[in-house]
């Protein structure tokens, strides 16, 4: 009996500092969550004094939300394509050639998502500045896709890692060229992977503030936005309710990425 105890005791502590843990993550965003539907629209008064879904329509009917929105999702698409493309053309070469220097080449690919958002943007803008480059839409592109491109590479590079190179030894001896060996052979056992890792990119991308704040110029994305508003709230609401977009374009490319190769080890990159 003493035994059977001792052996409750930590089991029990351990269910609630790991629910503990998880409602000091998640309880703030339950908190905005709820507060896109008060009706007072100043104050954050606990609990609410009173329900309501107008600031959804306010939000709707708001011109200055719009341009940021379509910005975001235009810097995530395009960053994401430019991901995929070089991210798995480097995962290729990675894992399938060996040269002098390839590990510490394969460190300087994943670097960039290991220095902290401010370095990088700092760097970017300097490196701006020196080509004379103005800043716009495609600044904030190269910005992002920094760290897009580490994600597509880690999730390409390890399901490229779990392929047998005589995979694609059997197809050039069967008379298939690179481009058919690429189709039938490389996609049907990359695509959940790269589908997983452009996910993830976008995700990223859409809600990105540090790196986009030195790249933006005098543009504004979603995030921007939303940073503004908080610190020149109007209507405190309605930057509660475009946290809920942002949240729901972030969350659920990421959940469906991690249904998509939760079976394996190749989703990676997801603490950016």
């Amino acid at each position: 009996m003493r035994s059977d105890a001792r052996n409750d005791g930590p089991s029990l502590l351990l269910k609630i500092t790991a629910i503990g843990g998880l409602l000091f993550l998640h309880l703030p965003i339950l908190f905005i969550f709820l507060y896109a539907f008060t009706t007072e629209e100043r104050t954050y008064q606990f609990p609410p004094p009173g329900l309501t879904t107008k600031w959804f329509a306010v939000a709707w009917n708001r011109p200055d939300i719009w341009p940021p929105l379509f910005l975001s999702i235009k810097v995530a698409a395009i960053a994401t394509v430019m991901a995929m493309i070089l991210g798995t053309l480097a995962a290729a070469a990675m894992s399938r050639a060996r040269f002098f220097g390839r590990d510490q080449l394969s460190l300087l690919i994943i670097l960039p998502i290991a220095l902290p958002g401010v370095i990088t943007g700092m760097s970017l803008r300097s490196a701006f500045g020196i080509m004379d480059i103005p800043f716009s839409t495609w600044t904030i592109v190269l910005g992002h896709a920094t760290f897009c491109i580490v994600i597509v590479y880690n999730n390409a590079v390890a399901r490229m890692r779990r392929l047998s190179g005589g995979i694609m030894e059997a197809s050039a001896d069967l008379g298939a060229n690179s481009f058919q060996t690429f189709r039938y052979i490389l996609m049907p056992n990359l695509g959940s992977a790269l589908l997983a890792g452009g996910m993830l990119a976008f995700a990223l991308s859409f809600d990105e503030v540090i790196v986009t704040t030195f790249t933006a110029g005098q543009q504004s994305t979603l995030p921007i936005w939303m940073l503004n508003e908080l610190v020149r709230p109007r209507q405190r609401p309605v930057t509660n309710v475009v946290a809920i977009v942002v949240f729901a374009a972030t969350f659920v490319p990421i959940l469906i990425a991690y249904y998509l190769t939760r079976g394996g080890s190749e989703t990676a990159g997801m603490g950016k």
